[in-house]
């Protein structure tokens, strides 16, 4: 992030592919070429962990903080690799093509997946690469492939509500479990394996061509996830195993209830004890999978907001500290120079601002919140940041830049846009005049999500926060890419000096 460079937030699900939802496989390979053609040196995705349909699909609601999201495993990728017959992928539902129908999807992902396990299972005891992959991810893996093994046996059930002994995770209850389930157990790592094989290569293929891949990292588990289950003595539970308290944001730009997201709260007191151990090996997971990391709601790892576990709106919370600078300085001993940026919108206190200084992480900056009353002191306005800051265009969170202009702004917001710019726009130029904007700032690094570079309207946009429908869905087409995108893009990346050495 200290090189001056451009990019674009374009989650896997987005990529076009041939099985109702992007994967690992041709689409992503061809994205990182467009990438390297139009001068873009970063590629950032959104959180790569299992997604439900339980949780509205969001990958920021994961049954798991390790493990990666089997949906997004290539089929074509996995008869090249012999895990699957060609003629095996000719019957598949008719799947829309901008969009993601996950339940269809889903149903005929797994039922790909399982038979490739099924060919595969004679043979898995003796494959070494197998074998290496799962000692070296048994920490998280073995108790990743239990957790979703009981989940279907118990169709679904949140995991307080299995038998107390299980629930509590004894040792003679688990070790039973784990026989009696041992098939299921089975498919799931060797499902994780073929995930983190086609990520190893689709992200050596990327830093081959000289583009890192910026990944995004939740600050909260999910409750029914089974690292909640596995690790119940760092999270704020009661003696029934339920949440004492749970996190979210107050009212904010994007609700006046404020964001009830539900996840338990850390004990961040037991954390500090381990030296952060569980912390540790997430963030050195992940930075196995990713050259740089978003921490998402960084201000939470300051003071979380905490609202008690019966409210149904997060208006009636309170902020409670964390040990922020022990943790960080905790991290930054085991892993210097370490290549994290700060998700840093929305209501931030000067002690957020101080651990981002001592620490010297960068911020994010977005254009669409910049041009309000206060504009000549805006903090988002490109002439009052410096050099240590992402800039977006707008996030996976927000409208469209086209979506914000024709429905979300105001007149004033309008009119203090084109004053900035210098002149008047219409809705089919404005994206790209916040995309020169981000570029021409002194910001290092400057992102783009896809949706913005085609100047696409709101129905494009990936989540609204607040609503659990609807969301994550949007898909790109192979036609999008065109040469003249392209073009554009290299020559404004080349004028304002991002383009990769």
């Amino acid at each position: 992030m200290k090189r001056r460079g451009s990019g674009v937030l374009l989650h896997i699900t987005s990529l076009p592919s041939s099985y109702g939802i992007g994967d690992l496989g041709p689409g992503a390979y061809r994205f990182t070429d467009f990438l390297v053609e139009a001068q873009q040196s970063h590629w950032q995705v959104l959180p790569l962990n299992p997604t439900s349909l339980a949780h509205g699909n969001s990958p920021y609601d994961s049954y798991s903080a390790f493990a990666g999201n089997p949906l997004v495993i290539s089929p074509d990728l996995l008869v090249q690799e012999g895990f699957l017959k060609r003629d095996e992928l000719e019957e598949r539902p008719s799947f829309p093509k901008g969009s993601v129908e996950y339940k269809v999807v889903t149903q005929h992902k797994v039922r790909l997946l399982a038979k490739a396990h099924e060919r595969s299972r004679s043979r898995l005891a003796a494959d070494n690469e197998y074998g290496k992959f799962c000692h070296d991810n048994a920490e998280w893996l073995e108790d990743h492939s239990l957790f979703m093994a009981l989940k279907a046996h118990f169709r679904g059930a949140v995991w307080r509500d299995w038998p107390i002994d299980l629930r509590d995770r004894k040792s003679e209850a688990i070790g039973g479990w784990k026989r009696r389930c041992q098939e299921q157990v089975e498919r799931e790592r060797f499902f994780q394996y073929l995930f983190f094989k086609q990520w190893s290569a689709l992200k050596q293929y990327c830093n081959s061509k000289s583009v890192l891949v910026t990944g995004d990292l939740p600050i909260y588990a999910n409750y029914d996830s089974a690292d909640v289950w596995a690790h119940q003595e760092i999270f704020k539970l009661n003696a029934e195993k339920r949440p004492l308290v749970v996190a979210g944001v107050p009212p904010d730009y994007f609700s006046a209830t404020g964001q009830l997201w539900g996840t338990p709260v850390y004990r961040w007191d037991v954390l500090k004890n381990t030296q952060y151990a569980w912390w540790v090996r997430r963030i050195k997971h992940n930075l196995a999978c990713f050259d740089k990391i978003r921490l998402d709601h960084f201000r939470g790892f300051v003071a979380c907001w905490e609202v008690p576990a019966n409210e149904t709106t997060a208006i009636h919370g309170q902020w409670v500290k964390a040990p922020a600078e022990d943790f960080f300085g905790t991290l930054m001993a085991e892993l210097p120079d370490l290549p994290i940026f700060a998700e840093d919108l929305g209501f931030i206190t000067p002690d957020v601002h101080q651990v981002m200084n001592r620490f010297a992480f960068p911020g994010m900056k977005v254009l669409l919140f910049a041009f309000q009353d206060d504009l000549p002191t805006h903090p988002y306005a490109p002439h009052n940041y410096g050099k240590n800051f992402v800039v977006y265009t707008g996030t996976h969170d927000t409208n469209t830049v086209k979506g914000w202009v024709k429905g979300e702004a105001s007149p004033d917001e309008r009119r203090r846009l084109f004053a900035y710019v210098g002149r008047e726009l219409t809705e089919e130029q404005v994206h790209w005049e916040l995309i020169r904007l981000a570029l021409m700032s002194v910001a290092d690094t400057a992102i783009f999500p896809m949706q913005d570079l085609l100047g696409l309207d709101a129905d494009a946009r990936m989540n609204r926060p607040g609503t659990t429908e609807g969301n994550w869905q949007w898909r790109l087409t192979p036609e999008q890419l065109t040469p003249s995108l392209i073009t554009r893009l290299a020559e404004m990346t080349q004028l304002y000096g991002r383009a990769p050495l």
